[in-house]
């Protein structure tokens, strides 16, 4: 039987004790795919950032099912979590490139948690990568020497280059121009698809919905609407 690569069950979550504790996520039920592009739209606040990390693996989830390449993760250990998330690629808002690496550095980071391959492999498996986002160039530059787009170019190389098989993206365009985003996106859609891998991505960039295969929105913690983007085009 198919079974989907993300499948959320009922699934809500809280954060603080006692008086301090705020709910933030109620009752979210989702399924995604193998390589499904879904776009996850809603206001700041709303928790979509929430869902995306412990969708990643980045916190234990509290109440309900969420299985990750059939993988269980609510109430899973700091263990299971870890080995969860050498499955994901991440590319994030701020794309989080060390500073003081250089551009094939910070992509060979990528490959770290994947001890069968040698240093010599990994450097050439990240060269590839660069090329491919058209960075074969720039290997040795630093990141305070690149362009907004060219660093995201980066952090997507660095998601990409152990072929994933899901991608997590919380607002990859925010701090990018209307050209530099839509190159971006487009580079992460064609590479992604290329590899087979599965994307789940939070935006509140309304110009690049159209890379969406399905467009689920959120309001206050809850799943609101689930579009699949052929049946509205």
């Amino acid at each position: 039987m198919f079974q989907p690569v993300i499948s959320i069950q009922n699934l809500s979550h809280h954060f603080g004790h006692g008086q301090l504790r705020k709910q933030v996520l109620f009752d979210i039920n989702l399924q995604i795919n193998a390589g499904e592009i879904v776009i996850m739209t809603g206001p700041s606040g709303s928790g979509k950032t929430t869902l995306l990390t412990l969708v990643g693996g980045l916190r234990s989830a509290q109440f309900g099912g969420l299985q990750v390449l059939g993988r269980e993760l609510c109430g899973a250990k700091d263990k299971d979590l870890t080995i969860a998330r050498r499955q994901h690629g991440y590319i994030f808002q701020a794309h989080n490139l060390h500073g003081s690496l250089t551009v094939l550095q910070n992509v060979k980071m990528g490959l770290e948690l994947h001890s069968h391959l040698s240093l010599a492999e990994m450097e050439v498996r990240a060269a590839q990568m660069l090329e491919q986002v058209g960075l074969g160039e720039r290997l040795h530059y630093y990141p305070n020497d690149l362009s907004g787009g060219q660093k995201q170019r980066v952090a997507i190389a660095r998601a990409l280059v152990s072929h994933p098989k899901i991608v997590l993206a919380d607002e990859p365009t925010a701090a990018l121009d209307s050209k530099s985003g839509r190159d971006v996106v487009t580079l992460m859609q064609t590479l992604a698809k290329e590899q087979g891998c599965t994307i789940l991505l939070v935006t509140h960039d309304n110009r690049i919905l159209d890379v969406a295969d399905r467009i689920v929105h959120m309001e206050d913690g809850r799943l609101t609407n689930n579009t699949v983007l052929s049946a509205v085009a």
